[in-house]
């Protein structure tokens, strides 16, 4: 699996409060968030079934982003 990169825009305040959450769970602020964008797929996919993605079987879309 390929690491890509993504930039967001956030506020101070929001970037301040990232920071002091991750720092308290000892992790990085990148480490942070990927364990929230994880989260929010396990959600996702718990109430509309598995994300199936490019060339995995089932898939009846293959385009990828």
């Amino acid at each position: 699996m390929a690491i890509k990169s993504l930039s967001i825009r956030i506020d101070d305040e929001m970037l301040d409060k990232l920071h002091y959450v991750a720092d308290y769970e000892a992790r990085s602020a990148n480490g942070q968030i990927i364990i929230l964008i994880r989260e929010c797929i396990e959600k996702f996919e718990e109430k509309h079934g598995k994300i199936v993605l490019g060339d995995e079987p089932g898939n009846a879309n293959s385009s990828k982003n």
